[in-house]
């Protein structure tokens, strides 16, 4: 689609969808659930029988429609045709994890066990068991005969489709293979199924029973994983796309400078989308005020959409009494300080900040006269967008190329692997494009750079999972390779697992944004770490509007309802809390970075 401008972008067709299934899917915090809950509501509204179902960890249908969803159809009050379920991954990957651990456990010694749940603990055992659970409704006509659309909030990756279409030699390879992979282990169980996930991913291919719905942001990085999600499908013969972008600023910006970076920022994305994203049919959905729960707020989304052209009067700010009390960057930088030199590292979700605010604490602990380490996992290099030019003081940047990493990773793996079949190595060499293999590959570059921190701050932007360092510690990969290069004869060695669970070392910083599901996928990733035995240093709240001084009107409303999400964070999950406000010149060069730390305390 030839799109010019945010001018040009055609408002949403509710119920323009022919197919029976509907699959939404796109980064969290992009508005997937909504825009789902949105057309089903507007499909029931104009006659059909529509389910809706969430396999999302961090569904909030309930919510959304202020009633419990559960494992059982549950109607929704003034939406007559309307029914939900909630297809819960963890209860899914709970019962799954059981299925192939409990034959052993009388069986396998106990570090052996620990080991083998542990390789099930992770992202691939959730969405494995979750795809698991929800080919059952593509694939059983008794579940879906009764509805006209069946709307899958939340998708399958790429990845695990291709994972599930190879041939099935699970079985026998992993009885053989020792290489501790990542996504093979969580396929331990799933062969008598694998008829069944063919039929699926041949149902999702055919473009007259699915549509599979993209759903980004205008945000450059939001559609940079739009187009990655798109290009893999398409190579499974999934071209049935079509790209919703949400959240656009219709309203007129008038003279707020936040608003009118925002419109900037927004047609900027629109004029660099990828060109797979352009050859698809595109539609806009307007950025709203509420968070958009209950059917009346849903139903007028529907129909207040695109282009909206009126303004109202700009809109109050929260007041005193309703801020919570937090700081800013320039007091987690003291903190940073007063702890002495270690390893900082930025961690959270794509698209939330993490690569500007590790540089902005970089530059500011350079610019105290503190020796400081950057470097970044970022495969597009951000830090010298952050950076720009500027030689500074103290501050040496490196970058560690993903790709490098993976590829020296996988050549050691297929050389571990011995002999294999064509099949076997089709399998492995699959296994080994997953996400996991990368956060793998590269945290044995980040070890590399830990010793670094005796003499200086090293700042390290994406940091791993606790689920991929207890598997890393589990299988003894990194003990027994100190082991074998160590000349300490004391026995006092120390894993780089060790030294993150050492606070006096490490600063673990978790980084969100100030909205539900970013909020919610933080505290997955913290409860994470700390079943890793990894306390984080403290929370960072980053493109806070109630932070910005906006009075544009629907940023302003949006900057309310901001507090509360703030709060919670200060209030129940962080040990300590710092808030950023949102700014158009973010990642501009030092000058931008500075500013950043120079906003000390935070008005929210």
């Amino acid at each position: 689609m030839e799109i010019s401008d945010l001018e040009t972008l055609p408002p949403l067709d509710w119920i323009g969808w022919e197919t029976p299934f509907l699959f939404f899917t796109g980064k969290g915090g992009v508005g997937k659930t909504t825009i789902a809950s949105t057309v089903a509501i507007s499909l029931a509204d104009a006659g059909r029988r529509v389910l809706l179902v969430s396999t999302d960890p961090a569904s909030n249908l309930g919510d959304v429609f202020d009633v419990t969803v559960g494992e059982e159809f549950t109607e929704v009050p003034g939406v007559p045709g309307l029914k939900l379920l909630n297809i819960d991954p963890h209860l899914a990957a709970a019962a799954y994890r059981e299925r192939v651990v409990g034959p052993y456990r009388a069986v396998l010694p106990e570090p052996d066990l620990r080991a083998l749940e542990e390789q099930l603990s992770g992202a691939c055992t959730v969405e494995i068991a979750s795809f698991d659970e929800f080919t059952r409704l593509l694939t059983d006509p008794a579940l879906n005969h009764p509805f006209d659309h069946v709307i899958f909030d939340t998708a399958p990756t790429g990845h695990t489709l291709r994972l599930l279409s190879l041939p099935s030699a699970w079985s026998g390879y992993l009885e053989s293979s020792g290489h501790g992979a990542s996504c093979l282990g969580p396929l331990a169980g799933l062969e008598a199924q694998q008829g069944r996930y063919q039929a699926t991913v041949q149902a999702l291919a055919d473009g007259s029973r699915t549509n599979l719905v993209l759903v980004s942001r205008p945000d450059e990085r939001a559609l940079r994983e739009a187009a990655r999600a798109a290009g893999e499908l398409a190579a499974l013969g999934i071209q049935n796309q079509r790209l919703i972008i949400n959240g656009v600023l219709s309203t007129p910006p008038g003279d707020d400078a936040v608003a009118n970076g925002i419109v900037r920022l927004q047609a900027d994305a629109l004029r660099n989308m990828p060109d797979v994203l352009r050859a698809l049919p595109i539609s806009a959905v307007s950025l709203v005020v509420s968070d958009l729960t209950g059917t009346d707020a849903l139903r007028q989304l529907s129909t207040s959409n695109l282009p909206t052209r009126e303004i109202s009067e700009a809109a109050p700010v929260p007041s005193a009494a309703q801020r919570p009390a937090v700081e800013g960057l320039g007091a987690l930088v003291r903190a940073l300080e007063a702890e002495g030199p270690g390893v900082i590292m930025t961690m959270g979700k794509g698209g939330v900040g993490k690569t500007t605010i590790a540089a902005a604490l970089a530059v500011a602990l350079a610019a105290r006269g503190h020796r400081v380490h950057l470097s970044t996992t970022d495969p597009a290099a951000h830090l010298t967008d952050a950076l720009g030019t500027e030689s500074l003081e103290n501050l040496t940047v490196t970058r560690i190329d993903p790709a490098i990493e993976v590829r020296h990773y996988t050549q050691d793996v297929i050389k571990a692997a011995g002999t294999l079949s064509a099949e076997e190595l089709a399998l492995l060499e699959e296994d080994l494009r997953s996400p996991c293999t990368e956060e793998i590959a590269v945290f044995r570059a980040f070890s590399r750079t830990l010793s670094l921190a005796r003499r200086g701050f090293v700042v390290l932007d994406t940091a791993p999972t606790g689920h991929t360092l207890l598997l890393l510690d589990t299988t003894g990969a990194y003990h027994r390779e100190i082991m074998h290069k160590s000349t300490d004869v004391s026995g006092r060695l120390t894993t780089p697992l060790m030294r993150l669970q050492d606070r006096s070392f490490a600063r673990m910083l978790v980084v969100t944004l100030p909205e539900s599901t970013p909020i919610f996928e933080a505290e997955r990733l913290q409860a994470d770490l700390r079943r890793a035995g990894i306390e984080p240093f403290g929370w960072v709240v980053n493109q806070a509007l109630s932070a910005s001084g906006t009075r544009h009107p629907v940023l302003a409303g949006r900057a309310r309802n901001e507090a509360s999400h703030i709060e919670h964070v200060a209030r129940d999950l962080a040990r300590q809390t710092w808030v950023i406000p949102w700014r158009a010149d973010v990642g501009t060069g030092g000058a931008g970075l500075r500013a950043l730390v120079a906003q000390d305390a935070a008005p929210v």
